[in-house]
């Protein structure tokens, strides 16, 4: 187990596992490699796949990060999963459900010490429902409520909320809500609040209190003007201007 000495939370949350053709976790093994550095001790969590087994999901994982030459146990592989937290060198929750992700967290009473590890230096990995939980809550997910959770209060490692899988594109002939549209209602009702897009293919690294694209220049970021209208910033290298505008 190595914690990182500054004790500043490290964070590296992926849009999603995949991008455009590439296999899977294909596109982020780089981003995965630079950011745990010597770490070789990484703690899986499986709670957001519903559709595969446990069993099956952590081998998916090991079999894709096997480069990388990771020693990656799951949190349902022990008897005493709490105890797998404290002691994890650096902690990778998968994507899936959202909902199906924090209920499970909440029923094993995860979150907190998922919180108290990563304030301690402990390195946190995500993608997907991984990154969604890791804002203040999860009500920027994009997932259909499969479940209910005890609340969608989530791991706040943020005081944002993000919005993986981020698209501003249209379907035509669709004549359901845009992303953008469903945005603005999050903060309408939430008019304090500040939300992080994901495009495909990017993810977003926090290193203490700056925050850093990956995967290109900048990130959407969405908040609510005085008037009721969205406004878009874009979150720069190293930046975080964004949370006092």
């Amino acid at each position: 187990m190595v914690a990182d000495k500054s004790l500043a939370p490290r964070l590296l949350l992926l849009s999603s596992s995949r991008y455009k053709k590439s296999g899977y976790l294909e596109h982020a093994r780089c981003f995965l490699s630079d950011f745990l550095g010597g770490e070789r001790d990484v703690l899986f969590v499986p709670f957001a796949g519903v559709q595969q087994s446990h069993d099956a999901y952590v081998e998916k994982v090991r079999d894709a990060l096997s480069d990388l030459k990771l020693n990656i146990r799951s949190v349902h592989e022990t008897a005493k999963p709490k105890a797998a937290v404290a002691q994890a060198g650096a902690i990778l929750i998968g994507g899936g459900n959202t909902f199906a992700l924090l209920s499970k967290l909440q029923d094993l009473d995860l979150l907190d010490p998922i919180r108290r590890r990563v304030a301690n230096g402990c390195p946190y990995i995500g993608w997907s429902a991984g990154s969604n939980i890791a804002g203040e809550t999860i009500s920027t997910t994009n997932d259909m409520p499969i479940c209910e959770p005890k609340s969608f209060s989530s791991l706040a490692l943020l005081p944002f909320q993000i919005n993986p899988h981020f698209t501003r594109a249209s379907i035509r002939g669709h004549r359901g809500e845009t992303r953008i549209e469903r945005l603005t209602e999050y903060l309408l009702l939430n008019p304090d609040a500040k939300v992080i897009g994901l495009p495909e293919g990017t993810a977003l690294t926090v290193e203490g209190e700056a925050y850093r694209p990956v995967g290109r220049s900048s990130l959407p970021v969405f908040s609510l003007q005085t008037d009721g209208e969205l406004k878009t910033d874009f979150l720069r290298e190293s930046d975080n201007s964004f949370l006092k505008n």
